[in-house]
């Protein structure tokens, strides 16, 4: 993470006293993670069992997961690495993950290339988790030195497995924002991409390349991975992006795939914003075809798509079409524990989506303690809150029930004043 990147700046943090947690996301990440719940149920029964010895079991299991990568078994290989997923994902393990990260790259490595398929998905993720355990630092550049020519070689093997090749073009990204020191390495990274994406271009007659829906997300999650390596580019190199690629991202728009109109209407947004940050007064040739693009993917009624696609296709596009003629972005507030965090730019939303693809769930938990994370939105050290402090502050299942019941039902009466029945008539 070349521009702001501080060294050495952990995943983690130390010491007897413990951040303030969101009880609803915990629980919410319980609910799939039942490999742990021996472990988090003491925190839940208000510790009535020993502590140090839930802890021992804890790590007793992810030191099993650990052997358990090398198994002969790729059905236990992959049990393995989906259980340290999930724990990575939930909860900080910087001291213990630093004992062990070279045993883990180790793995994740005889993973990427011997495993198939989902196997090398999994260990594609939890090379992604394990730098954001670490940091960005020292620790996590030896792990992504040793990971990346591994990834590279995947993404550009076009008999590779599709899946694996999906998970590496995401997570290659999401390494190199992280563990990635030389902006000439990011650049290289980032060619990378531009070969799988730029594919999708549609051709210079307008007709859309015969791409399969599988090649198609992988090139959408090219597309993404470099918008998301566009964040920390100097202003030299996003000018020389804007001259060579503007123009042609365009081209995306008019895609069959969804999912890639939605990516490139985003990564087009980005642009402008961060054009604009260079230059307040920037401007683009083909603004005029652009914005008459965006505005018809608004209110797009083609009948040939399915419902479902146009009305999430023009939710995203209102909001493109207000950053390229206005400059706007809708604000959104994300909440954790006792903290807020607005989401009030294109950069911003394009790096949180891109943490929240890899933790899920556990994204608020990281938020409140992973102090790389809060590094990188600049909230601050972690707000710590004592164990007795944290149990005063948490409410009753029952209260919980009825405040979620509450705000459910306030929802739905807010959103039946603003449901027209009548949008989507004539679209059959």
């Amino acid at each position: 993470m070349p521009r702001n990147k501080k060294k050495n700046s952990r995943g983690g943090q130390h010491g007897a006293v413990q951040p303030f947690s969101d009880e609803d996301a915990s629980i919410e990440t319980l609910s799939h993670c039942s490999s742990f719940s021996d472990a988090t149920s003491v925190a839940d029964e208000g510790g009535e069992t020993n502590e140090d010895s839930a802890l021992e079991d804890f790590q007793y299991k992810l030191k099993g997961f650990i052997d358990s990568t090398v198994d002969k078994s790729a059905k236990t290989r992959q049990g393995a690495l989906d259980g340290l997923k999930t724990a990575m994902a939930t909860r900080i393990l910087y001291e213990f993950i630093s004992e062990r990260r070279m045993t883990i790259t180790d793995s994740i490595e005889r993973c990427l290339k011997k495993g198939k398929g989902e196997e090398q998905r999994a260990a594609a993720s939890l090379a992604c988790l394990l730098c954001i355990q670490l940091g960005s630092g020292i620790e996590s550049e030896e792990v992504f030195k040793t990971l990346k020519p591994i990834f590279k070689n995947i993404l550009a093997d076009g008999s590779a497995n599709i899946q694996a090749r999906q998970a590496v073009a995401t997570s290659l990204g999401l390494c190199t924002l992280v563990a990635e020191d030389d902006i000439l390495d990011v650049q290289a990274t980032m060619e990378c991409f531009e070969n799988l994406f730029t594919r999708s271009y549609a051709k210079a007659d307008g007709t859309c390349p015969s791409i399969s829906p599988q090649m198609s997300q992988l090139h959408t999650n090219s597309l993404l991975s470099w918008a998301l390596l566009l964040t920390i580019c100097s202003s030299s190199q996003l000018k020389d992006v804007l001259q060579k690629h503007l123009p042609k991202l365009q081209r995306l728009l008019e895609s069959d795939d969804v999912n890639m109109r939605i990516a490139a209407g985003e990564t087009i947004a980005l642009l402008f914003e961060l054009a604009r940050d260079i230059d307040s007064d920037f401007e683009f040739d083909g603004w005029d075809e652009l914005c008459d693009k965006l505005n018809a993917l608004a209110t797009d009624c083609n009948k040939h798509r399915a419902k479902t696609d146009k009305r999430k296709q023009r939710s995203v596009f209102r909001d493109v079409l207000k950053a390229v003629e206005e400059g706007d972005f809708q604000s959104e507030t994300i909440r954790f524990g006792t903290e807020r965090m607005n989401i009030d730019s294109w950069v911003r939303k394009r790096t949180y989506d891109a943490f929240r693809e890899f933790v899920g769930s556990g994204m608020n938990y990281h938020l409140q303690a992973n102090e790389f994370i809060r590094d990188v939105f600049e909230l601050g050290p972690p707000m710590l809150v004592d164990s007795a402090t944290m149990k005063a502050m948490k409410i009753s299942r029952f209260e919980r029930h009825l405040h979620n019941s509450a705000a459910f039902k306030a929802r739905t009466k807010a959103r039946s004043k603003f449901r027209d029945k009548r949008v989507d008539v004539g679209e059959f």
